[in-house]
Parts: structure tokens; C-alpha cells; sequence
């Protein structure tokens, strides 16, 4: 089975896709780390110099590699993911996508410094850009995301309970 995390950057992907990998004994992989891995740079350096379609094409090899893998897997997918070409299509057709769902200003009080540094659209806004910018690129985004198997609102949940939700519905899938 694969499990396929999508939503905006800093929704905590990476983060319960490691709780909801241990609660399940299911392999864990972050498509920007392997990305990361595989281009010997960070996606940043990638985005400034090889492009974002260049990116957008390697992301795409990395989701179909987890994707046709026979192990069962969790794949926390990069924030642009779901909207380039036909990725949720696929994913929703190669296993159960779940959009975690948060607020810009929920999104915003999550990202440390560092966190902000490492994402190339992020990098210099003060608080006020910051939110203004992602809540106009998540409103772009919507369309995308909202073609995910499930929707979370993880707004008022702790991540016990978002993990508890998604284990639910796999297992009414199974």
C-alpha cells in the first residue's frame, strides 16, 4: 500500500508521515530528500539553477520510483507536487492521498527561521509578506490538492490525532 502525503510546505508532512511509517511498519520517504540525495543539492540550489521544470521532472521519477516500489510505503510529497502536470491523478491512482490541511497563518507559526531560509519562495518575507504570499499561492493550489482520497483539517487536531484519523482509513481500505 502507499500512502501519499500531499499539502502545502510546512503542513507537517515529513513529520507525521515518520508517526504514521512507525504506527504502521510501513517504509518513510520525503520525495524532496531523496531528490536532495539523488541531485547531490538542496532544492533550493536546485530550483535556482537548474530551473523548476527541471525539478518538477525529477520529482515526478522520484514519485513514480516509491510509487511502483513493492514495498508498502508512506511518501511525504514535496508542496508543489499535486499541482504539476497530472501527479495527483497518478497518485490517486497508485495508492490513498491524503491533503493535510492548514491555514497560511496556522502554517506560518510552525516555520522556524531555518525553515523559512530553506524554501526558495519563502526566503526574506517578513511575517506579514509571508502569509500574504502563501495564502494567495494556496488558494492556486486548492484545486490540486482538494483531489486528494481525504481531506484533514489539522487545524485544531494534535498529531496523535491526525495519525489516528489517516490509520482509520487505511485500514477501511485494506
Amino acid at each position: 500500500m502507499k500512502i501519499f502525503l500531499i499539502g502545502y510546505m510546512g503542513c507537517g508532512k515529513s513529520t507525521l508521515g515518520r508517526k504514521i511509517a512507525k504506527a504502521t511498519g510501513y517504509t518513510f520517504v520525503d520525495t524532496d530528500s531523496a531528490i536532495e540525495n539523488r541531485e547531490g543539492a538542496s532544492v533550493a540550489d536546485i530550483f535556482r539553477y537548474e530551473g523548476e521544470e527541471y525539478f518538477r521532472r525529477v520529482e515526478r521519477e522520484v514519485i513514480e520510483e516509491f510509487a511502483t516500489s513493492a514495498e508498502n510505503m508512506v511518501i511525504s510529497t514535496g508542496g508543489g507536487a499535486p499541482v504539476w502536470r497530472d501527479n495527483v491523478t497518478y497518485m490517486n491512482s497508485m495508492g490513498n492521498t491524503f491533503y493535510l490541511q492548514r491555514t497560511a497563518v496556522q502554517i506560518a507559526s510552525r516555520l522556524s527561521p531555518h525553515g523559512r531560509q530553506k524554501r526558495p519562495k519563502l526566503r526574506g518575507l517578513n511575517d506579514e509578506e509571508l502569509v500574504a504570499f502563501m495564502t494567495a499561492n494556496m488558494a492556486e493550489r486548492e484545486p490540486y490538492y482538494a483531489q486528494a482520497t481525504y481531506r484533514i483539517d489539522c487545524a485544531e487536531k494534535s498529531d496523535a490525532e491526525i495519525v489516528e484519523i489517516i490509520l482509520r482509513q487505511i485500514k477501511g481500505n485494506e
